[in-house]
């Protein structure tokens, strides 16, 4: 199974966007599944329900600082590296989606909204948008590491 179908399974069970991500990397950092759903779960719905960052996202750049993130007595390097890296999956991701932000992907709709929540599960959003978000984040930070 390759990350993508692993984190896409993940989000079907009921797991956010950002656990999804995160979690499709654990064995790489020897993190254990529960370790990266725990680190990650406040991170869904754009962040805490927030609709801020897309959680698929931020599962997402958990994994580049994890790869590539500075660490006590590392060099200031891995940081502006770390932030090169980022700013490289923001470009892709919203090449690929037009926006980062969880409430724009979602077509304006407020998931905390009874309404709009309605309307999203009617148009099949989660189901579409967010899973398509996760596949494409885990792919875009997998094309990431493999480019250095």
């Amino acid at each position: 199974m390759t990350k993508s179908e692993k984190a896409t399974a993940l989000f079907s069970q009921g797991f956010n966007c950002s656990q999804s991500v995160l979690t499709a990397f654990s064995k790489e950092f020897s993190l254990s599944e529960d370790e990266c759903m725990k680190i990650s779960s406040a991170f869904g719905g754009g962040m805490g329900r927030r609709q801020l960052t897309c959680g698929a996202v931020t599962g997402a750049l958990m994994v580049l600082g994890l790869h590539y993130g500075r660490a006590k007595g590392d060099d200031i390097s891995k940081k502006v590296n770390t932030y090169r890296k980022t700013n490289e999956f923001f470009e892709a991701f919203i090449r690929q989606h037009g926006s980062a932000n969880c409430k724009d992907l979602l077509q304006g709709l407020d998931m905390n909204d009874a309404g709009d929540f309605k309307i999203i599960e009617e148009l099949n959003l989660f189901q579409t948008t967010c899973y398509k978000c996760v596949q494409d984040a885990v792919e875009i930070t997998e094309m990431i590491i493999q480019n250095d």
